[in-house]
């Protein structure tokens, strides 16, 4: 159904395929080198951006140790995370608490540690967004304009504005709706409260390499560089970059074993194939089958007749089935004992799993240089 060269050079597999050779499955492999490539790339397609390395996507010690190495500022989501960057001499002023849900004795925490990034302001991200973020986090224009003013009369410096235009966001124009947002609180908070913000932190959201289409990254870079500029000038703000999945994603593998094959009755057209890495210990992010991950085996081959599967996890727990209604072709030799190998899992798949459900432990990441 997929063309692994499509996703993976027939180097880095093959380097892949001997390094894990003997792994237990389930497990996740990470590519360093790949991640060091799309830092570099991002860094050189955004110039003028300060990178925040989102560290939910990947909190594994040899990525931050990696990023960290290459000058990256790090997003952190809770007081754990920043325990962890700190532990690697990373100082506060090169960290954010991009978390929108805080608890006010962890800013108390954040802020003895030097942080000074603290807020987001609400993108409808429409259907485009494989993971939408904007029902549960952020707030009105209006509604920011309100906050800013009353952190001014509180003594407070308004820095500038922040938002997220929802994970693996295929429609670049979404940049543009969200940047003429912030623009107006720029000049309207200017013009009518004296206040001149400095700064835009534009999220993440560029995408991995999943099996839907996606543009290059240079034509994010130069489409929103292009709307930077017809908002705002030559005059363009401080830019914040916080990427997670876009750095890491394509630079894991999950491999799974096959299970047990079975169809559901003797005239079954759909194979029921379960594997031992499911919802809960490494591919939550099927959820709804909102990311669509390329599935490939040993067996796929010119010639190698498939039929389509319906492709589960190990537990006893009805939720726990990947791909349903999409309709994924696996060959049809395969047979329990068999390997599946999951591309572009490098982001959310570690440590996005459950501690011990139906007694399974989270499935273990390999970094390989």
């Amino acid at each position: 159904m997929f063309n692994r060269e499509d996703y993976i050079s027939d180097s880095d597999w093959n380097r892949f395929k001997e390094f894990s050779k003997d792994l237990e499955t389930p497990n996740v492999v990470i590519n360093l080198h790949q991640i060091k490539y799309n830092f570099i790339k991002l860094r050189d397609s955004f110039p003028y951006a300060h990178i925040y390395y989102a560290v939910k996507a990947n909190p594994g010690e040899p990525v931050l140790r990696l990023l960290n190495e290459l000058g990256s500022n790090f997003d952190i989501a809770s007081r754990y995370e920043l325990d962890k960057v700190l532990a690697l001499g990373v100082s506060g002023e090169r960290i954010s608490f991009g978390n929108t849900i805080k608890k006010a004795r962890d800013i108390e925490y954040f802020y003895q540690n030097g942080v000074r990034m603290f807020a987001r302001m609400l993108v409808e991200a429409g259907q485009s967004a494989d993971w939408p973020l904007s029902r549960k986090f952020g707030c009105h224009p209006d509604m920011a304009y309100d906050l800013l003013v009353q952190a001014r009369d509180l003594g407070l410096t308004p820095y500038g504005v922040s938002f997220h235009v929802g994970s693996q966001q295929r429609d670049i124009g979404i940049w543009n709706e969200a940047i003429a947002k912030a623009t107006y609180l720029f000049s309207s908070l200017e013009e009518e409260e004296g206040i001149k913000l400095s700064m835009i932190n534009m999220g993440g959201g560029f995408p991995a390499h999943y099996i839907q289409p996606t543009n290059p990254l240079s034509d994010y870079a130069s489409e929103i560089t292009r709307y930077l500029h017809d908002d705002f000038g030559d005059d363009v703000p401080m830019i914040i970059l916080e990427p997670g999945r876009s750095l890491v994603g394509d630079c894991g593998i999950l491999t799974s074993e096959i299970v047990l094959i079975s169809r559901k009755n003797n005239t079954a057209l759909q194979r029921w194939v379960y594997q031992d890495s499911g919802k809960f210990n490494g591919l939550v992010e099927t959820m709804d089958e909102s990311i669509k991950y390329p599935v490939v085996s040993d067996k796929d081959a010119v010639g190698e007749k498939e039929g389509e599967v319906i492709l589960a996890g190990p537990t006893c727990d009805s939720a726990d089935i990947m791909y349903e209604n999409i309709k994924y072709k696996l060959p049809l030799s395969l047979k329990a004992g068999d390997k599946l190998y999951w591309l572009s899992t490098g982001a959310y798949t570690g440590t996005y799993a459950s501690v011990e459900f139906n007694g399974f432990p989270p499935i273990k990441t390999y970094y390989m240089e």
